[in-house]
């Protein structure tokens, strides 16, 4: 048996991506089935949630005083701050990477419908 015989050639046809602020190498079908879990967006809506505690404990009396305390600018805060008027179903799929695959943080960072519904309703579909 020649050396030719016994090669095995594989082509797997792939694409890059932008994926949750970094590019991912992603094959046919792949995405639709796995988690697309924005990293990026996951951590903005945990730390939102967390500073909207730290302002309803007590802990900073303003937006201003905690985003001296953290170092960031007092608008991306209250930008951040919003994250946490996302209908409750939209914050449990960024959180398991069902999100519409055109919802990223830059996009959030606009205004939007503070309505849950209308937020259902006004959210990208995937291919938008």
């Amino acid at each position: 048996m020649s050396e030719a015989s016994r090669t095995l050639t594989v082509v797997i046809p792939i694409r890059v991506k932008p994926h949750g602020g970094r590019k991912a190498m992603v094959t046919p079908g792949v995405l639709a089935l796995e988690r697309r879990q924005d990293i990026t967006l996951i951590k903005a809506v945990a730390r939102a949630f967390r500073w909207r505690r730290m302002l309803e404990t007590g802990r900073f009396a303003t937006i201003n005083e905690l985003a001296a305390t953290e170092k960031i600018n007092s608008s991306y805060v209250s930008r951040v701050l919003r994250l946490t008027l996302l209908a409750p179903d939209i914050v449990e799929a960024i959180l398991d990477g069902r999100q519409p695959e055109g919802m990223t943080l830059p996009g959030l960072m606009e205004p939007f419908p503070m309505e849950w519904q209308r937020q259902n309703h006004a959210a990208p579909r995937p291919g938008a």
